[in-house]
């Protein structure tokens, strides 16, 4: 399976309703020390009686504020998204 890796600010809508996000800054004590967030997002719409379409979100951290360099972070998220055979993974820089 081929993953997609997409490079997006952290505000963006996306189409797809299951992906892994990667968001990395660095260390605020040691700014040569990138951390990183790893998280599976999924998003299924909810059925309610309005006229607005509503989502719920379920959030999954998979790795929280490691340090590690983007590339170690990417090759995580993308190992892990081809594992559950997700097609998306985004790249967010904090």
């Amino acid at each position: 399976m081929d993953v997609r890796v997409v490079c997006e600010p952290s505000m963006a809508v996306r189409p797809e309703s299951d992906y892994v996000r990667v968001h990395t800054c660095s260390d605020p004590q040691d700014d040569t020390i990138t951390l990183a967030t790893i998280e599976r997002v999924i998003e299924k719409p909810v059925p309610v009686d309005t006229p607005r379409p509503t989502l719920a979100k379920r959030i999954k951290t998979l790795i929280m504020r490691a340090p590690m360099t983007i590339d170690e972070a990417l090759g995580l998220a993308t190992s892990y998204a081809e594992r559950k055979k997700i097609p998306v993974v985004y790249a967010e820089r904090g």
